[in-house]
C-alpha cells in the first residue's frame, strides 16, 4: 500500500485546479444504464472510484471507454447490450455504496435489478432503506436475502414520494428510477447538493421531463425512453474546499481555480469568522491567509449548510486557531476517527458523542497516522502540511478513491510531498 511523505512549514503559493466532482460523476455513469444510445460526460475525475465503477457496469454488460491522451477526462459509456439479469455483485459494491444508484436505473429500464448492500467508508450507517421504500411507491416488488437486494417492476408507475430524511443518494436513485416511470413522480424532502442537481441536468439532454432539481421538491413526468446526451460533471466542491483549507491553514496565496463558489457559501462565510480573506470569481477562489486564525464553530448540515465532507479537514484548521472550536457532526454518528490521528501529531481533541472540542493553537510535529476514510485522510494530509518534521500518511488508498493526484497538485504550489510504495518482502 502507498504511503504519503510530507515534511510541513511552507506556505501553499500559487494556483490549483480543481478536477470534476466524483460525487456527481458516479450518478452520471449509472444514467447512461436508462437508454441504448452512447452517453458522453466529459471532466470525469481519474480516481478510484470512477474505475470501480466502469467494473461494476462493465461486468453488466456496459461498454465503458475511458478517455485518454487529451481526452483523458472523457468517458464514453454504451448500455444497449446489457444483460437481461443485472447484477451489482458485493466484491465491487462493498469497496463503494454509491454503487447502490444502478438499483433505479436497471429496475426502471429492464424490469429487473440485484444489487448487493453496500460498502465504503466506515464513517457510520448509510442504509438503503430510503431507495427501497421509494422503489415500492413506484410499484417495483422489493425481495431482501443473503446481502441482496432484487427489485422487480414491469414498468414503474409515478407516485407522490416523501423522504424521512435527506437522502442524496436516494434522491439521485429514485429521479433516474422517475424518469422511465408511467406519469408523474413528485419528490419531497429531496436533496438540494449541486450533485443532483447536475444528474437533472444531464437527465435532462437525454430527454427526461424534470422540474425542481437543486429544490426540495423535484416533479419527473416519465417518458417512454431516453436518448445519448454529452455532459460536463460540475466541479468537485470537496476537493475545492479541501484546498481552501489548506490554503487558508499553511498561511499562504493560493488561487483554487476551475470550481463554483457559489458551492463554498458556507465554508467562505466561515474561514472570513475565522480570519482568511477569501474572493471569489467566476469560477476561482483566491485564499489570503497570515496564518493568525481565530476559533470558530461549525455544526454539519445538508447543503447548502456546512458540508459534513468537510467536517474532517475543518477539524486540521481548528487545531490551529486560537481558542475552542466545538464542531457538532450532525449528518453522520462515527465520523471523528480523524480525530486520534491528529492528537497523534499533538492536537488537543475532545470527543463527546457528535461533538469534537478542540482546542488550539497547538503545534503539531511528524508522527506515523492512519487515514480511516476519504475525508479523514485529506484531514491528516492538511495537518502535516503545517506539521513540524516529516510525517507518514498510511493507507492513502482510501484518499484515492476521491482526489486526483493530489499530492501532484500541492507539489505545484509549494508542499513538500511524496508518494512512496511499500516494497513487498523477498521470496
Amino acid at each position: 500500500m502507498d504511503k504519503f511523505v510530507i515534511r510541513g512549514g511552507n506556505p501553499l503559493l500559487g494556483t490549483i485546479r480543481v478536477s470534476g466532482a466524483k460525487n456527481a460523476a458516479l450518478p452520471a455513469m449509472a444514467a447512461a444504464l436508462l437508454t441504448e444510445e452512447p452517453v458522453i460526460l466529459e471532466n470525469v475525475p481519474q480516481v478510484h472510484d470512477i474505475e470501480t465503477e466502469r467494473k461494476l457496469l462493465a461486468a453488466m454488460g456496459a461498454e465503458v471507454e475511458l478517455g485518454y491522451g487529451r481526452a483523458q477526462h472523457r468517458t464514453t459509456l454504451c448500455t444497449r447490450n446489457l444483460s437481461q439479469n443485472p447484477e451489482a455483485s458485493y466484491e465491487l459494491v462493498k469497496t463503494m455504496r454509491a454503487s447502490t444508484l444502478v438499483l433505479g436505473p436497471l429496475v426502471s429500464r429492464m424490469g429487473f435489478a440485484r444489487v448487493s448492500m453496500p460498502g465504503g467508508c466506515a464513517i457510520g450507517a448509510r442504509p438503503i432503506d430510503l431507495h427501497i421504500k421509494g422503489l415500492e411507491r413506484l410499484g417495483a416488488t422489493i425481495t431482501q436475502e443473503h446481502g441482496y437486494v432484487e427489485a422487480r417492476a414491469e414498468r414503474l408507475k409515478g407516485n407522490r414520494i416523501v423522504f424521512d430524511k435527506i437522502t442524496v443518494t436516494g434522491t439521485e436513485d429514485l429521479l433516474m428510477a422517475a424518469a422511465l416511470a408511467e406519469g408523474e413522480t413528485v419528490m419531497e424532502n429531496c436533496a438540494r447538493e449541486p450533485e443532483v442537481a447536475d444528474l437533472a441536468a444531464l437527465l435532462i439532454k437525454m430527454g427526461a421531463n424534470i422540474e425542481g432539481a437543486g429544490t426540495s421538491t423535484i416533479r419527473v413526468q416519465g417518458v417512454e425512453k431516453l436518448h445519448g446526451a454529452r455532459h460536463r460533471i460540475i466541479p468537485d466542491r470537496i476537493e475545492a474546499a479541501t484546498f481552501i483549507i489548506a490554503g487558508a491553514l499553511t498561511g499562504g496565496d493560493l488561487m483554487v481555480s476551475g470550481c463554483d463558489p457559489h458551492h463554498q457559501t458556507a465554508l467562505l462565510g466561515k474561514l472570513e469568522e475565522v480570519g482568511v480573506k477569501c474572493k471569489g470569481n467566476d469560477d476561482s477562489v483566491r485564499v489570503m491567509s497570515e496564518g493568525q486564525l481565530k476559533a470558530a464553530d461549525i455544526a454539519t448540515e445538508e447543503y447548502p449548510g456546512f458540508a459534513t465532507d468537510v467536517q474532517a479537514q475543518y477539524m486540521a484548521l481548528a487545531t490551529q486557531s486560537e481558542g475552542t472550536s466545538i464542531i457538532t457532526e450532525n449528518i453522520f454518528e462515527n465520523r471523528f476517527m480523524h480525530a486520534q490521528e491528529l492528537c497523534r501529531m499533538g492536537a488537543n481533541i475532545k470527543i463527546e458523542g457528535r461533538r469534537a472540542i478542540v482546542r488550539g493553537k497547538t503545534p503539531l510535529s511528524s508522527a506515523a497516522v492512519l487515514a480511516s476514510d476519504l475525508r479523514a485522510s485529506a484531514s491528516l494530509v492538511l495537518a502535516a502540511l503545517v506539521a513540524n518534521g516529516e510525517t507518514i500518511i498510511d493507507r492513502v488508498y482510501h484518499i484515492d478513491r476521491g482526489y486526483e493526484r493530489i499530492e501532484e497538485k500541492l507539489k505545484s504550489v509549494g508542499a513538500q510531498m511524496r508518494r512512496i510504495g511499500e516494497m513487498l518482502p523477498k521470496r
